[in-house]
Protein backbone atom coordinates (compact mmCIF):
# COMPACT_ATOMS: atom_id res chain seq x y z
CA UNK A 1 0.00 0.00 0.00
CA UNK A 2 1.69 2.94 -1.12
CA UNK A 3 0.93 6.27 0.96
CA UNK A 4 -0.14 9.66 -0.67
CA UNK A 5 -0.63 12.46 2.00
CA UNK A 6 -2.12 15.40 0.88
CA UNK A 7 -1.14 17.32 4.21
CA UNK A 8 0.93 20.45 4.53
CA UNK A 9 1.80 18.36 8.26
CA UNK A 10 2.66 14.65 7.92
CA UNK A 11 5.71 13.48 9.69
CA UNK A 12 7.97 13.03 6.70
CA UNK A 13 6.35 13.97 3.33
CA UNK A 14 3.90 16.61 4.30
CA UNK A 15 3.50 19.84 1.64
CA UNK A 16 5.44 17.68 -0.75
CA UNK A 17 2.40 17.03 -2.80
CA UNK A 18 1.27 20.82 -3.43
CA UNK A 19 -0.80 20.27 -6.86
CA UNK A 20 -2.88 17.87 -8.61
CA UNK A 21 -0.15 17.50 -10.64
CA UNK A 22 2.84 16.56 -8.14
CA UNK A 23 -0.20 13.84 -6.92
CA UNK A 24 -0.62 12.45 -10.13
CA UNK A 25 3.26 11.74 -10.74
CA UNK A 26 3.41 10.42 -7.08
CA UNK A 27 0.40 8.22 -7.42
CA UNK A 28 2.06 6.75 -11.15
CA UNK A 29 5.48 6.08 -9.66
CA UNK A 30 3.83 4.46 -6.72
CA UNK A 31 1.72 2.01 -9.02
CA UNK A 32 4.65 1.37 -11.47
CA UNK A 33 7.20 0.34 -8.37
CA UNK A 34 4.11 -2.30 -7.66
CA UNK A 35 1.79 -0.86 -5.18
CA UNK A 36 -1.13 -3.07 -5.14
CA UNK A 37 -3.16 0.38 -3.13
CA UNK A 38 -2.46 4.04 -3.17
CA UNK A 39 -3.83 5.31 0.08
CA UNK A 40 -5.04 8.84 0.31
CA UNK A 41 -5.33 11.02 3.11
CA UNK A 42 -5.48 13.98 3.89
CA UNK A 43 -5.89 14.69 7.71
CA UNK A 44 -2.15 14.18 9.99
CA UNK A 45 -2.59 11.39 12.09
CA UNK A 46 0.96 11.99 13.75
CA UNK A 47 1.11 12.84 17.60
CA UNK A 48 -0.13 16.26 18.10
CA UNK A 49 -1.91 16.83 14.85
CA UNK A 50 -5.07 19.00 14.73
CA UNK A 51 -7.98 17.41 13.49
CA UNK A 52 -8.82 20.01 10.23
CA UNK A 53 -12.21 19.27 10.36
CA UNK A 54 -14.63 17.56 7.73
CA UNK A 55 -15.03 20.28 5.26
CA UNK A 56 -11.22 21.13 5.16
CA UNK A 57 -10.49 16.81 4.68
CA UNK A 58 -12.80 17.32 1.45
CA UNK A 59 -11.87 19.96 -0.15
CA UNK A 60 -8.38 18.37 -0.12
CA UNK A 61 -9.40 15.06 -0.54
CA UNK A 62 -12.18 14.88 -3.22
CA UNK A 63 -10.67 16.65 -6.08
CA UNK A 64 -7.77 14.29 -5.37
CA UNK A 65 -9.83 11.25 -5.92
CA UNK A 66 -11.90 12.69 -8.79
CA UNK A 67 -8.99 13.08 -10.75
CA UNK A 68 -6.79 9.95 -9.94
CA UNK A 69 -9.65 7.74 -10.65
CA UNK A 70 -9.79 9.74 -14.07
CA UNK A 71 -6.09 8.76 -14.88
CA UNK A 72 -5.91 5.37 -12.84
CA UNK A 73 -9.29 4.09 -13.55
CA UNK A 74 -7.75 0.40 -12.57
CA UNK A 75 -5.76 1.52 -9.65
CA UNK A 76 -7.72 0.15 -6.43
CA UNK A 77 -7.78 3.21 -3.99
CA UNK A 78 -7.72 3.42 0.00
CA UNK A 79 -8.65 5.99 1.83
CA UNK A 80 -7.21 7.03 4.98
CA UNK A 81 -10.30 8.91 6.87
CA UNK A 82 -11.83 7.88 9.96
CA UNK A 83 -15.41 10.13 9.07
CA UNK A 84 -18.21 8.11 7.98
CA UNK A 85 -18.98 11.13 5.34
CA UNK A 86 -15.71 11.51 3.91
CA UNK A 87 -15.24 7.54 3.40
CA UNK A 88 -19.25 7.93 1.68
CA UNK A 89 -17.73 10.77 -1.07
CA UNK A 90 -14.88 8.60 -1.75
CA UNK A 91 -16.36 5.08 -1.83
CA UNK A 92 -18.73 6.67 -4.12
CA UNK A 93 -16.32 7.73 -6.34
CA UNK A 94 -14.91 4.60 -6.45
CA UNK A 95 -12.76 3.82 -3.54
CA UNK A 96 -12.75 0.07 -2.75
CA UNK A 97 -10.88 0.36 0.84
CA UNK A 98 -11.34 2.52 3.95
CA UNK A 99 -8.43 2.75 6.39
CA UNK A 100 -9.99 4.19 9.32
CA UNK A 101 -6.97 4.70 12.48
CA UNK A 102 -9.48 4.64 14.84
CA UNK A 103 -11.59 1.33 13.51
CA UNK A 104 -14.82 3.32 14.15
CA UNK A 105 -14.61 4.59 17.35
CA UNK A 106 -14.56 8.27 16.96
CA UNK A 107 -17.62 8.23 14.10
CA UNK A 108 -20.67 5.10 15.05
CA UNK A 109 -21.76 5.48 11.29
CA UNK A 110 -18.93 4.20 9.61
CA UNK A 111 -19.34 0.71 9.56
CA UNK A 112 -22.62 0.89 8.45
CA UNK A 113 -21.27 3.18 5.51
CA UNK A 114 -18.45 0.38 5.08
CA UNK A 115 -20.83 -2.09 4.96
CA UNK A 116 -23.34 -0.31 2.61
CA UNK A 117 -20.52 0.20 -0.38
CA UNK A 118 -19.10 -3.09 0.44
CA UNK A 119 -15.63 -2.15 0.89
CA UNK A 120 -12.21 -3.51 2.38
CA UNK A 121 -11.72 -2.12 6.36
CA UNK A 122 -8.92 -1.61 7.90
CA UNK A 123 -9.43 -1.27 11.47
CA UNK A 124 -6.47 0.31 13.49
CA UNK A 125 -5.70 0.36 17.10
CA UNK A 126 -4.95 3.22 18.72
CA UNK A 127 -5.35 4.41 22.27
CA UNK A 128 -6.55 7.71 22.89
CA UNK A 129 -6.52 10.36 19.86
CA UNK A 130 -3.91 12.23 18.12
CA UNK A 131 -3.89 14.80 20.06
CA UNK A 132 -3.43 12.56 23.80
CA UNK A 133 -1.99 9.09 22.38
CA UNK A 134 1.23 9.50 23.30
CA UNK A 135 1.12 10.55 27.08
CA UNK A 136 1.81 7.93 29.18
CA UNK A 137 0.43 5.03 27.11
CA UNK A 138 -0.15 2.24 29.21
CA UNK A 139 -1.18 -1.51 28.82
CA UNK A 140 -1.90 -4.27 30.96
CA UNK A 141 -0.49 -6.89 28.23
CA UNK A 142 0.02 -5.33 24.92
CA UNK A 143 -0.66 -8.37 23.19
CA UNK A 144 -3.62 -9.90 24.76
CA UNK A 145 -5.01 -6.16 25.84
CA UNK A 146 -4.82 -5.51 21.61
CA UNK A 147 -6.16 -8.36 20.86
CA UNK A 148 -9.35 -8.41 23.41
CA UNK A 149 -9.63 -4.92 21.38
CA UNK A 150 -9.60 -6.59 17.51
CA UNK A 151 -11.85 -9.69 18.74
CA UNK A 152 -14.68 -6.99 19.87
CA UNK A 153 -14.54 -4.61 17.05
CA UNK A 154 -13.85 -7.43 14.21
CA UNK A 155 -17.17 -8.91 15.85
CA UNK A 156 -18.80 -5.54 15.49
CA UNK A 157 -17.97 -4.82 11.71
CA UNK A 158 -18.96 -8.47 10.65
CA UNK A 159 -22.72 -7.67 12.64
CA UNK A 160 -22.75 -4.70 10.42
CA UNK A 161 -22.01 -6.54 7.19
CA UNK A 162 -18.51 -5.60 6.90
CA UNK A 163 -16.59 -9.09 4.98
CA UNK A 164 -13.58 -7.74 4.26
CA UNK A 165 -11.73 -6.90 7.44
CA UNK A 166 -8.06 -6.01 7.52
CA UNK A 167 -6.16 -5.24 11.29
CA UNK A 168 -3.35 -3.01 11.61
CA UNK A 169 -2.27 -2.88 15.33
CA UNK A 170 -0.98 0.84 15.18
CA UNK A 171 2.71 1.33 15.24
CA UNK A 172 2.95 4.06 16.98
CA UNK A 173 -0.79 5.15 17.86
CA UNK A 174 -0.67 5.17 21.96
CA UNK A 175 2.42 3.12 22.35
CA UNK A 176 5.88 3.63 23.79
CA UNK A 177 8.75 2.10 22.05
CA UNK A 178 9.08 -0.70 24.33
CA UNK A 179 5.22 -1.33 23.45
CA UNK A 180 5.95 -1.47 19.63
CA UNK A 181 8.75 -4.05 19.95
CA UNK A 182 6.91 -6.09 21.96
CA UNK A 183 3.76 -6.54 18.90
CA UNK A 184 6.67 -6.55 16.37
CA UNK A 185 8.05 -9.85 18.68
CA UNK A 186 4.47 -11.08 19.13
CA UNK A 187 2.79 -10.04 15.73
CA UNK A 188 2.25 -14.02 14.72
CA UNK A 189 -0.32 -13.89 17.98
CA UNK A 190 -2.72 -11.60 15.50
CA UNK A 191 -3.59 -14.53 13.11
CA UNK A 192 -5.82 -16.09 15.52
CA UNK A 193 -8.04 -12.73 14.48
CA UNK A 194 -8.02 -14.90 11.42
CA UNK A 195 -8.40 -11.44 9.61
CA UNK A 196 -5.15 -10.22 7.11
CA UNK A 197 -2.19 -7.85 9.10
CA UNK A 198 -1.29 -4.36 7.55
CA UNK A 199 1.84 -3.32 9.39
CA UNK A 200 2.64 0.83 9.14
CA UNK A 201 5.88 1.10 10.35
CA UNK A 202 7.59 3.41 7.34
CA UNK A 203 10.01 5.66 8.69
CA UNK A 204 8.25 5.82 11.89
CA UNK A 205 10.43 6.97 15.16
CA UNK A 206 10.03 3.78 16.75
CA UNK A 207 13.28 3.08 13.80
CA UNK A 208 15.03 6.26 13.81
CA UNK A 209 14.75 7.20 17.27
CA UNK A 210 16.98 4.27 18.58
CA UNK A 211 19.43 4.58 15.60
CA UNK A 212 20.03 8.42 16.48
CA UNK A 213 18.78 8.96 13.20
CA UNK A 214 15.75 10.70 11.92
CA UNK A 215 12.94 10.37 9.42
CA UNK A 216 14.86 10.96 6.08
CA UNK A 217 17.66 8.28 6.97
CA UNK A 218 15.11 5.38 7.72
CA UNK A 219 14.99 3.41 4.89
CA UNK A 220 17.18 0.88 5.76
CA UNK A 221 15.53 0.44 9.12
CA UNK A 222 12.10 0.04 7.35
CA UNK A 223 13.12 -2.27 5.12
CA UNK A 224 14.51 -4.78 8.04
CA UNK A 225 11.15 -4.32 10.19
CA UNK A 226 9.22 -4.86 7.41
CA UNK A 227 11.12 -8.61 6.59
CA UNK A 228 10.15 -9.44 10.64
CA UNK A 229 6.72 -8.18 9.82
CA UNK A 230 6.41 -10.37 7.00
CA UNK A 231 8.04 -13.83 8.54
CA UNK A 232 5.72 -13.07 11.40
CA UNK A 233 2.28 -13.45 9.18
CA UNK A 234 2.38 -9.45 8.10
CA UNK A 235 0.01 -9.50 4.26
CA UNK A 236 0.26 -5.82 3.72
CA UNK A 237 2.88 -2.84 3.97
CA UNK A 238 1.60 0.64 4.14
CA UNK A 239 4.82 2.50 3.12
CA UNK A 240 6.23 5.48 1.75
CA UNK A 241 9.11 3.46 -0.57
CA UNK A 242 7.18 1.29 -2.84
CA UNK A 243 9.61 -0.17 -4.42
CA UNK A 244 11.94 -1.04 -1.52
CA UNK A 245 9.15 -2.67 0.18
CA UNK A 246 8.23 -4.74 -3.20
CA UNK A 247 11.92 -5.74 -3.16
CA UNK A 248 11.74 -6.68 0.35
CA UNK A 249 8.87 -8.60 -0.45
CA UNK A 250 9.81 -10.41 -4.15
CA UNK A 251 13.31 -11.78 -1.77
CA UNK A 252 11.06 -12.91 1.39
CA UNK A 253 9.02 -14.78 -1.14
CA UNK A 254 11.91 -16.35 -2.40
CA UNK A 255 12.94 -17.43 1.00
CA UNK A 256 9.62 -19.40 1.23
Amino acid sequence: MGIVNLTPDSFYDGGTLGSIAQVLNHVEQLLNQGATFVDLGAVSSKPNAKNVGIEEEKRRLLPVVEKVREKFPEALLSIDTFESSVARACLEMGAVLINDITAGTLDTEMLSVVAEYEAVYVMMHMQGTPQTMQLQPKYDNIVTDLLHYFSKRIALAHEAGIHDVIVDPGFGFGKTLEHNYALLHHLDQFRRLHCPLMMGVSRKSMIYKPLQSNAQEALNGTTAVHAWGLQKGVQLLRVHDVKEAKECIDLWQLMR
